[in-house]
C-alpha cells in the first residue's frame, strides 16, 4: 500500500468529495460582463469549474482544449448550466452561424451564445504541440482584437508522466505545464495589454502547486531542454519522489518562478496587466486518474483518503481570477495548511523569486519558443 506497493492503485475517477466552501464563496465574485476570459485546460476540475463560473458571471470564455470528445461534452455542459442558471424554463444555447458543429471535436473553433450576454467559445488547443498553441494564440487574438483579453489562466496541466519527449523534443510534463503557456502569454501579451488599457487592468493567472516544493536543488535548467525522454526515467513513487515527481515539481516550480519574473517585467514597464499565480491545495480531479492510468500513482489512497472536491479547490484560482483587491505577485493558496479551505494569500519561496532564477527560466523558456518581449 502506499509508497510501498508493487503496482499502481487503481484510480479510474475522481474521488467524488462534497464542496465546503464553494457555493458562499462564488456568491462574492463580481460580474464579468463585457469580459473576456481566456483558459487553458477546462474539461474536467478546476478549469471546468473555473470556466463554468466565468460563464455563469458572464464573461465570455474561451476554452482552449486538445479536441476531443470530452471538450465538446464539457462545452455543452458549461453552455447549458450558465444559461440555466439566468432561464426559467431551462433554455437551449444559441450557435454562432459562423462556428462548428456541435459534436465534432475536429472543428477548429465552436462558440455558443449564452442567455446572460456571454459566448462560449471553443478553440483547439494541444499544449504537446507548439504550432498548436501558436494556431490557438493567432484566433483569439484575431477574434479579441477590439477588446482585448481581461484573464489569461493558464490552467492545463498534467503530472508524472513517463520520460517522454513531446513532437517538439521537449519533456511532455515541462512543455504542457510550462513552456506552452510560457508561448500563449507571450503571443496573447497585447491583447492582454488592450484589455488593461480599455479597463483598468488584465490579469495572467498561473496555477502552481504546493509540488513546487518538491525539488531539493530549485528550478534546473536542463529540465526546459529539448531532451525530453533523458530525464530520469519513470520511478513513480509521490512519496519517495520517483523521477516522474521530480519533474512534475520542476513544472511547478517553474509556474510560480515565471509568474515572478513575469510581474517583475510588467512592473518594470509600467504595465497594467497582473501575474498572479494560485494552487488547488489537495483537490481530487482527473488529473489524478490520468497519472494513475500511465502508472505514475503508487500512491492514489491518499487522494481517496483526502483530498478536497475540485470546486473548493478552485477557489484560490478564481480569486486570482476575478476577486478585487488581487494584486500582481501574489500568490493565492487553500488557508487551511495550504491545502483545504478558503483562499488565502500566502508569500511564495525563495526558490521562485531569487532574481537569478527568473532570469534563468526566461532565457531557457525563450530557448523554446522565442524570444518573449514583455
Amino acid at each position: 500500500m502506499g509508497g510501498f506497493a508493487s503496482k499502481p492503485s487503481a484510480y479510474d475517477t475522481p474521488v467524488d468529495v462534497p464542496s465546503k466552501y464553494f457555493k458562499d464563496f462564488e456568491a462574492t465574485l463580481p460580474s464579468m460582463r463585457g469580459k473576456t476570459v481566456v483558459i487553458t485546460g477546462c474539461t474536467t476540475g478546476c478549469g471546468f469549474v473555473a470556466a463554468r463560473t466565468m460563464a455563469h458571471a458572464g464573461a465570455d470564455v474561451y476554452l482552449l482544449n486538445r479536441p476531443s470528445e470530452r471538450a465538446v461534452e464539457a462545452e455543452k455542459s458549461i453552455a447549458m448550466e450558465a444559461l440555466n442558471a439566468v432561464s426559467s424554463p431551462p433554455a437551449s444555447p444559441t450557435r454562432s452561424p459562423a462556428a462548428g458543429g456541435v459534436g465534432s471535436p475536429s472543428k477548429l473553433v465552436r462558440s455558443l451564445s449564452l442567455g446572460n450576454g456571454g459566448v462560449i467559445t471553443s478553440v483547439d488547443c494541444d499544449l504537446a504541440d507548439f504550432d498548436s498553441v501558436r494556431r490557438a494564440a493567432s484566433i483569439v487574438s484575431r477574434k479579441c482584437a477590439g477588446s482585448g483579453v481581461d484573464v489569461l489562466c493558464n490552467n492545463a496541466g498534467v503530472m508524472a508522466l513517463p520520460d517522454v519527449a513531446t513532437k517538439d523534443g521537449y519533456d511532455v510534463q515541462m512543455q504542457t505545464n510550462h513552456l506552452s503557456h510560457f508561448l500563449l502569454t507571450r503571443e496573447l501579451t497585447p491583447a492582454l495589454e488592450k484589455a488593461a488599457e480599455l479597463r483598468g487592468e488584465a490579469r495572467v493567472v498561473n496555477h502552481s502547486s504546493g509540488a513546487r516544493n518538491i525539488p531539493r536543488k530549485g528550478l534546473e535548467a536542463k529540465y526546459f531542454g529539448e531532451n525530453g525522454g533523458d530525464l530520469g526515467g519513470d520511478g513513480a513513487s509521490m512519496l519517495f519522489m520517483g523521477a516522474r515527481w521530480v519533474r512534475y515539481g520542476q513544472t511547478k516550480l517553474a509556474n510560480a518562478a515565471f509568474t515572478v519574473e513575469l510581474d517583475r517585467r510588467l512592473r518594470a514597464k509600467g504595465s497594467k496587466v497582473k501575474a498572479v499565480v494560485a494552487t488547488p491545495g489537495f483537490a481530487a480531479t482527473n488529473l489524478q486518474v490520468t497519472t494513475a492510468k500511465s502508472g505514475g500513482f503508487h500512491d492514489a489512497w491518499i487522494f481517496k483518503r483526502m483530498a478536497q472536491s475540485a470546486e473548493d479547490g478552485s477557489i484560490p484560482l478564481l480569486t486570482c481570477m476575478a476577486s478585487p483587491g488581487v494584486e500582481s505577485g501574489d500568490l493565492y493558496e487553500p488557508a487551511k495548511m495550504r491545502l483545504y479551505g478558503p483562499a488565502k494569500k500566502f508569500a511564495l519561496e525563495k526558490t521562485s523569486v531569487d532574481e537569478s532564477v527568473g532570469a534563468m527560466l526566461w532565457e531557457e523558456s525563450e530557448k523554446a519558443v522565442g524570444a518573449f518581449e514583455v
